[in-house]
């Protein structure tokens, strides 16, 4: 499967925690996905994961928060990262 990377972000905040964004057009969906991205996004703070988007293979859409995991309704790559950074900017809040 070749898939186009569409979009790709990292930062590292003043305070060293990682913000990553990846996202590639895929040809086909990645099962049990019906849509055609592979994305993984993550907010990484001491080394752990806090917050975190992706959809692997056989899990499909969701998402990881503070050790949980919960599903995740995909609608557009847009609003993907616009949840993702509403969580991190709520995680970052003091």
């Amino acid at each position: 499967m070749n898939a186009e990377l569409i979009h790709r972000f990292r930062d590292v905040t003043p305070e060293g925690a990682i913000i990553e964004m990846v996202v590639w057009r895929t040809p086909e969906p990645v099962p049990p996905t019906t849509h055609g991205f592979k994305y993984r996004l993550v907010y990484v703070v001491k080394g752990e994961r806090v917050i975190g988007f992706d959809n692997e293979r056989g899990k499909g859409d969701h998402c990881h928060v503070d050790g949980g995991e919960r599903p995740y309704t995909f609608t557009t790559v847009d609003r993907l990262i616009e949840d993702f950074i509403a969580l991190v900017e709520q995680r970052r809040a003091p």
